[in-house]
């Protein structure tokens, strides 16, 4: 009885291989698919080995990458941003009021806009116990209006040549909005793996109560990271608005939280917490920007990337509810 009491411990203790598959899928299915969509656009789509291509991809998944690059940091806490496209809005709003001073104090602004939007909904979510969800919901809704009502609800044209050239000029062939996000993309992996913060974010998202427990600095990691998330997010909009020569609180942003969620969602870090994945993060948002584009250049409407983005939302959540459960 005991041998083949002990056999059956074994067998189930083995990993079954649809286990082994989903586990893959989670760690490297999104560099996979990156890959199989690049191999699909150059052999079908035309003109899409262009450097000039290239480059437009890369550009526009350069503010979805950054962003999500927050947006892992928050869901690693087991927590959601749903403000980050309001935040761009209001460093979009911004911008024309400080353009004088130079790009610089831009950006300066616009940061400090950001960090206080995050430390705002931080210190709703650890100090005050207000779930996340609830807590950026609220300031999704009141930045936008808040943005609107310091640009009087007005796209404002920008001709400022040093600002502009944040968003179109390059670094040695670089564009400056990918070398940020990349420049960026290594230093939240550097954070996550190499700091005592990191090590903390992963520990409290893990559990919380046995963070607490063990005496780490819950309160101050939960408001550190939704700082960042919206420091991350100014940037992207400050770049964004650069990019399109214009100040537009109405429209920029707009959704822009769903496209991170799917980055990092798809990128391998789980919604529950305990885990994050930079690279994947970064892997996820040049996923949903190849995916756009293709069916943008084999004549399919924009509704269809974004049924083709919830499908993958849905794949992406299913995968990693069943290997949590395994």
């Amino acid at each position: 009885m005991s041998v083949y009491a002990g056999s059956n411990r074994q067998e189930h203790s083995r990993p079954t291989t649809q286990a082994r598959v989903t586990a893959w899928l989670q760690n490297y299915g999104v560099y996979l698919a990156v890959v199989v969509l690049l191999l699909f656009n150059i052999a079908f789509t035309q003109n899409f080995l262009s450097a000039a291509n290239f480059r437009t991809q890369l550009v526009q998944a350069a503010p979805v990458c950054i962003v999500a690059l927050g947006m892992a940091l928050v869901i690693g806490t087991e927590g959601i941003d749903l403000s980050v496209g309001s935040v761009m809005s209001v460093a979009a709003a911004l911008v024309p009021l400080y353009l004088g001073a130079g790009p610089l104090m831009v950006i300066v602004v616009a940061l400090i806009a950001g960090v206080a939007s995050g430390l705002f909904s931080g210190f709703l979510v650890a100090q005050l116990g207000i779930q996340p969800i609830i807590a950026t919901l609220a300031l999704l809704v009141g930045g936008r209006g808040l943005a609107l009502v310091i640009a009087h609800g007005q796209l404002v044209q920008l001709h400022n040549p040093d600002f502009l050239a944040l968003g179109t000029g390059d670094v040695l062939g670089v564009p400056i909005m990918v070398l940020v996000a990349a420049v960026l993309s290594v230093l939240a992996g550097l954070l996550v793996r190499r700091t005592t913060f990191g090590r903390h974010l992963v520990a409290v998202g893990g559990n919380r109560p046995a963070a607490t427990l063990a005496g780490l600095p819950v309160k101050r990691v939960l408001i550190g990271v939704y700082a960042m998330s919206g420091g991350l997010a100014a940037i992207a909009g400050v770049l964004s608005t650069a990019r399109l020569a214009a100040s537009d609180p109405n429209d920029l942003g707009l959704l822009m939280e769903l496209s991170a969620i799917t980055a990092v969602v798809v990128g391998g870090t789980p919604l529950t917490g305990g885990r994050v994945r930079v690279l994947g993060t970064v892997f996820g948002a040049l996923l949903m920007q190849l995916v756009h584009a293709t069916l943008i250049k084999h004549n399919l409407p924009d509704s269809a990337a974004q049924m083709v983005q919830a499908a993958i939302i849905v794949a992406a959540v299913y995968v990693a509810r069943e290997r949590s459960t395994r």
